[in-house]
């Protein structure tokens, strides 16, 4: 008689592995073949390590006195685009008087044009870079933030939106330190050219009139007339061909770098020779004209 056959059983885990999880075991065999995660382990991996919460709750995403831990950092106050000096010389004031402990600065990029006039004298005058826009350099709190916003002549500040549908706020955004060194240099530029332009009419004057004011201003007025008429005309030529790759006149675009970054505003001029463009922001409900590189602006997507 044959003794019935028992089954065997044999496991190839080794005593080393017993305990371990089935992924565990998976990297350890792959290790003694050499052979290393494909990309399965490796979106795996990514999935179990969760991204850190910024805010513990949406309450306190809306918390402004969270925007002093940032420190200095320059912030864009909006002002009336007619008035903005006189605002920005309102506000240093508010704040000297208000807060005299705290430290800022506020800045206003503008060019002073140098004019001669007919009766020989000269006029000054200061053309903002971004008009309707202050920069304002400063520890910002809610404290601080909420005063600004009460300032005669303030719309309040650039940023965006943040909350949910049962409370939104605008919080303000820092412009980024390369952005303000840009913004210097652009200021510093256009008023060397400005002031180059002003000695080589001043130059042209003289040697055309030997001293005389009245030629000279007479020939300074021609030279404005004439270069008014040439602006006039760019402009023109610049509405009429209106299509610069996917940017068309009247459209809604998007500022994707520089201080009026995620902004969004129509397209009124376009001047593909100078490579600079109009778009208007809706500020103090009215519309702002701001001057930018067509490098800065996106074309949105209907």
């Amino acid at each position: 008689m044959r003794s019935p056959r028992r089954p065997i059983s044999a496991s190839s885990t080794p005593a080393a592995e017993e305990g371990l999880t089935a992924r565990e075991r998976r990297m350890l065999r792959n290790e003694r073949r050499g052979v290393g995660k494909n990309w399965r382990e490796e979106v795996e991996d990514r999935l179990l390590v969760k991204p850190k919460k910024r805010y513990a709750s949406w309450m306190e995403e809306l918390n402004l006195d969270k925007l002093s831990e940032l420190g200095h950092q320059w912030w864009v106050v909006r002002v009336s685009r007619v008035t903005g000096l006189e605002t920005a010389n309102r506000l240093a004031r508010a704040l000297a008087r208000t807060y005299p402990n705290i430290d800022f600065k506020v800045y206003v990029p503008n060019v002073h044009v140098k004019r001669k006039l007919k009766n020989g004298t000269y006029s000054d005058k200061a053309n903002p870079l971004f008009p309707g826009c202050v920069f304002l350099w400063c520890i910002l709190n809610k404290e601080l933030h909420d005063f600004i916003r009460e300032c005669n002549g303030v719309g309040g500040f650039v940023g965006s939106k943040v909350g949910n549908t049962k409370r939104q706020i605008n919080r303000p955004k820092p412009v980024a330190s390369s952005d303000m060194e840009a913004i210097f240099q652009q200021a510093k530029e256009e008023q060397e050219k400005a002031d180059r332009a002003f000695e080589e009419e001043q130059q042209v004057g003289v040697s055309l009139g030997d001293g005389d004011p009245d030629i000279s201003a007479s020939t300074s007025s021609t030279n404005n007339k004439k270069s008014r008429r040439a602006k006039t005309q760019s402009m023109k030529s610049s509405s009429d061909g209106g299509d610069y790759g996917s940017l068309v006149l009247g459209s809604s675009v998007r500022v994707s770098s520089g201080p009026f970054t995620d902004l969004e505003g129509c397209l009124k001029e376009l001047d593909a020779k100078t490579g600079k463009a109009k778009v208007g922001f809706m500020l103090f409900g009215k519309e702002s004209l701001v001057d930018l590189d067509i490098n800065q602006i996106v074309a949105e997507k209907p």
